[in-house]
C-alpha cells in the first residue's frame, strides 16, 4: 500500500470540520483492518532504572534539568524485571520493553543483568523482550542479541529542526544512528516521537517524515503528559482532535507499519480513546508508564471488546 506525502499529510492536520473527520476516520479505520484485520497488540513497560539522567530533554521527569519529585533508583534485579513481565503476559500481553533512564547502558554488571532477564523472559513466557536502553555500542547490542531480546526501541522525539528547542545535550544524529545500528544487528526497531511539545504542524509532519525514512516496524506515538518540574509542565494545548489528526497521518503515510499509541494517551485523548482504532492505530500501550500511571490494563481490554475488536492471538 502506498502513503500519502507530506503535503497531504499536513492538510489532515488541519482539519477543522467534523464531517471530514468522521470521513478520515473510515479512511483509516479500513487501512487499518485491510493491513491487521481486527487485531490489537499490547505492549507494557517497566522503568529498570529511574532518574539521574545525563541528558536535559525538556518533557522528561528523569532529566538533568527537571525539578520533578520523583523515586530514583539503579537497576532493579532481574528477578523483578522477569516478574513485572510475567504480570504483563498473564494480561495477553505481547511485548513487554525494559526501560533505563541514562544515556546508555555499556557491556558490564547493568547490562549482564539485563540480558539475564531477557534470557529467562525467552524462556519462560509467552511474550516478547523489547529494550530502550539509550544510545548502544555493537558489543551491547550483539550482547542483547544474543541474549534474545526481539526489539530494540529507540525514540527521536521530535523532528530534526525542533529537536534543539527540547534536547541540547547529543546531537539528532546520534538518534538517527542508533535506530540503524538497531537495525544492522538484525532487531525489529521501534521509533516515533512525542506528539505536542510545542513543535508545529509541519515539523509534526517533519517527525513521521524521518520516521518513515528509517524503515522501522513500529511508531510509538507518545503526546505530552506535563509533569510539574519539568519545562514542559506548563503543557502546549493538545486537544482529543490533535491526537487523532496525528494518529490518522501517521496511518495513511505508513499503512504497512505498527502504530502504537503510548504515553499521555489518557490525559488528552480522554473520552476518545477508543477512536484510535479508527484513527488507524492496530496496537497500543497499556498499564503504567515511565513516571506516570495508566487507566489499568482491565479497562483497556474492555475498550477493545466494546470497539468490537479483539488481541492479537
Amino acid at each position: 500500500m502506498q502513503g500519502i506525502d507530506a503535503k497531504e499529510a499536513l492538510e489532515i492536520l488541519k482539519i477543522t470540520d467534523t464531517v471530514q473527520l468522521l470521513d478520515l476516520l473510515r479512511r483509516t479505520a479500513e487501512l487499518r483492518e485491510k493491513r491487521f484485520k481486527k487485531q490489537i497488540e499490547l505492549c507494557s513497560i517497566v522503568n529498570a532504572k529511574c532518574g539521574n539522567c545525563q541528558q536535559n530533554c525538556a518533557f522528561c521527569a528523569q532529566s538533568s534539568r527537571s525539578k520533578a519529585k520523583i523515586t530514583t533508583y539503579p537497576l532493579i534485579p532481574a528477578e523483578e524485571i522477569f516478574l513485572a513481565a510475567k504480570a504483563a503476559a498473564e494480561h495477553g500481553v505481547h511485548r513487554f520493553g525494559i526501560v533505563t533512564s541514562g544515556t546508555r547502558v555499556v557491556p558490564g554488571q547493568d547490562l549482564d543483568e539485563i540480558c539475564k532477564a531477557v534470557r529467562r523472559i525467552r524462556a519462560e513466557l509467552p511474550i516478547l523482550p523489547c529494550a530502550s536502553l539509550g544510545i548502544l555500542n555493537d558489543d551491547a547490542f550483539l550482547q542483547l542479541k544474543e541474549a534474545g531480546l526481539e526489539r530494540y526501541h529507540h525514540n527521536l522525539e521530535a523532528s530534526p529542526s525542533y529537536f534543539p528547542q527540547i534536547c541540547t545535550t547529543r546531537p539528532y544524529s546520534t538518534q538517527t544512528e542508533t535506530v540503524r545500528a538497531a537495525k544492522k544487528f538484525g532487531f525489529s526497531v521501534c521509533s516515533g516521537g512525542i506528539i505536542g511539545i510545542g513543535e508545529s504542524p509541519e515539523q509534526r509532519i517533519e517527525l513521521l517524515e524521518t520516521i518513515r525514512s528509517l524503515d522501522v516496524d513500529s511508531i510509538p506515538l507518545n503526546f505530552l503528559s506535563p509533569i510539574p518540574g519539568t519545562l514542559l509542565e506548563g503543557g502546549c494545548g493538545l486537544s482529543p482532535r490533535d491526537c487523532l489528526l496525528a494518529i490518522a497521518a501517521a496511518r495513511l503515510m505508513m499503512p504497512e507499519v505498527s502504530i502504537r499509541v503510548c504515553g499521555g494517551r489518557e490525559r488528552n485523548l480522554r473520552d476518545l480513546q477508543a477512536l484510535i482504532f479508527a484513527a488507524g492505530a492496530d496496537s497500543f500501550m497499556t498499564g503504567g508508564y515511565l513516571v506516570t500511571p495508566g487507566r489499568g490494563v482491565p479497562a483497556d481490554l474492555q475498550m477493545i471488546r466494546d470497539a468490537g475488536l479483539e488481541l492479537r492471538p
